[in-house]
């Protein structure tokens, strides 16, 4: 009896921006878990197949929902925008399933917003970037600043995820504010909102300006570093060739 869940990683938006292995993987399953937000985005793609779907907040729920019905002999898969290995589901998954040992897990891999953020923006991530979330629901603020105080001093190229909520409608300034001390006020940035969807936009800006810019949870940021430039409204990071 087939006892497998899927982590599939979904990229940015609809189903052409899906991996041909991802496709594959939602096709073969008979369930397809996930967030409603992103259930939302597949589900017509995927008619017929069984959905499972909870809120934010409740992903330790979802996994469990997921096992319940792999052990059953269902073939499941639970769904991550971009990445699932990246602030996906993957880990969740792996550590809510450690006592079913008999149940297989495969990780299959999706664009993340750095990636196909990038990509909108010009080239910002071609050298040594990180990758920090401005989310502190599992992360204590006191080690996200220290984290955006490290980065910026080692001049890396800085990939913002969830960057505002209602809730924390001022963490952007703050993380502009801490990285303002190591780099200049012209650094830089760039913002892409709706990446892969419906109303996608994107902005160039400055490290400066950008902590006064409106952002949410569907926009993702990119700061560069002290070589990032802008050549014909794209940011570009040179990786070092002689030209």
């Amino acid at each position: 009896m087939t006892q497998k869940v899927y982590v599939v990683g979904l990229g940015p938006g609809g189903i052409e921006q899906m991996t041909q292995r991802a496709k594959a993987a939602l096709e073969s399953c008979d369930v397809i878990a996930g967030y409603h937000v992103y259930i939302d985005l597949i589900k017509n793609d995927f008619a017929g197949k069984e959905f499972l779907t909870t809120g934010m907040r409740k992903e330790v729920d979802r996994c469990r929902l997921a096992i319940e019905e792999a052990l059953k002999g269902k073939t499941v898969a639970m769904i991550s925008s971009g990445d699932a290995g990246v602030y996906g589901m993957a880990g969740i998954m792996y550590q809510v399933a450690a006592e079913h040992p008999e149940l297989e897990i495969e990780v299959v891999p999706g664009i993340t917003a750095a990636c196909s953020g990038a990509a909108v923006l010009g080239a910002p991530l071609i050298s040594d970037f990180c990758l920090i979330s401005l989310s502190d629901l599992l992360t204590p603020w006191e080690k996200i600043e220290k984290r955006l105080d490290c980065a910026s001093q080692a001049d890396f190229c800085i990939c913002l995820y969830n960057p505002s909520s209602f809730k924390r409608h001022d963490y952007l300034q703050k993380a502009c504010d801490i990285m303002l001390k190591n780099q200049r006020p012209d650094v830089p940035a760039g913002i892409v909102r709706n990446i892969g969807r419906d109303g996608e936009n994107y902005e160039i800006t400055t490290l400066q300006e950008l902590r006064d810019r409106e952002v949410d949870m569907f926009s993702t940021v990119i700061i560069g570093n002290s070589q990032t430039e802008v050549i014909n409204g794209k940011l570009v990071t040179p990786r070092g060739y002689k030209l």
